[in-house]
């Protein structure tokens, strides 16, 4: 491997590949460059400083070598990181495999979550969840924790995580969707989008009194949370949620093609 410069005394030399590229000043993206080392840092904490989150990582390797998070970096190391979505194939894994995907959002995330919720994956989402709490779901469900606040996605005891560059929700569905190989769930429009729960099927009959006289009249077939008791209709909002979910999935199918092609 031929490098552009070599580390010098008390320096580790670091490259990220890939999204990880996001986390750095624009000078040092797509290139080799110095960090202090002397030797008592795990290369997880050494990236840390450097601006990349070790929930982004998904594999890592000094001086060729696979290693994992708690691999000490020492002086003259060449490091590099590899995103989850390009990570190569090696033989040490930095986190168990997922067999479930389920979320927890944090507080600037609440439209994503719905999305979410609608195409019928467990999201936890509280308008006023602290830090702590968010990373301690994260960490004791095995959810995946999707964030804007990158100080919350380092801390140490979340596993899985990403870090939503998108800012506006229509785009942060197709971003989470690529991201995630995200497909409907077999629960797609079942899940309340007020509070998490699975909804079931209710009879007209028996929540008749609840409805306002137009619903009433329309519409007979009717679903209801199994938890907070909200209740769900095929009235206008059902189609444009059909719609909007008919838009993230092809806007996620496009961009995977583009990536493949």
């Amino acid at each position: 491997m031929k490098l552009p410069t070599e580390p010098q005394p008390g320096q580790a030399l670091i490259r990220v590949h890939g999204d990880l590229n996001d986390f750095l000043p624009i000078n040092l993206r797509n290139t080799w460059f110095v960090r202090p080392c002397r030797g008592r840092e795990t290369v997880k904490n050494l990236l840390e400083t450097c601006g990349v989150p070790h929930p982004e990582i998904g594999a890592l390797l000094i001086d060729g070598r696979p290693v994992d998070f708690d691999e000490l970096a020492q002086p003259g190391h060449t490091v590099e990181a590899f995103p989850i979505v390009s990570a190569p194939d090696v033989p040490i894994a930095l986190r168990p495999p997922l067999t479930d995907r389920r979320f927890v959002l944090d507080t600037h995330l609440g439209r994503l979550a719905a999305y979410l919720r609608m195409l019928g994956y467990d999201c936890l989402y509280q308008n006023d969840a602290h830090d702590a709490e968010l990373a301690r779901l994260a960490h004791d469900e095995q959810r995946i924790l999707l964030t804007r606040d990158l100080g919350l996605l380092k801390r140490s005891i979340v596993i899985y995580g990403a870090f939503v560059r998108e800012v506006i929700p229509s785009r942060q569905i197709i971003e989470v969707m690529r991201r995630f190989h995200l497909a409907p769930a077999p629960t797609v429009f079942q899940r309340c989008m007020r509070c998490n729960s699975l909804t079931a099927p209710v009879g007209k009959a028996e929540i008749e009194h609840l409805l306002e006289p137009k619903t009433r009249q329309y519409f007979d077939t009717f679903r209801r949370c199994t938890a907070c008791g909200k209740i769900y209709w095929q009235g206008s909002h059902y189609a444009r949620m059909q719609a909007l979910l008919a838009c993230a999935i092809q806007g996620s199918s496009v961009q995977e093609n583009e990536k493949s092609g």
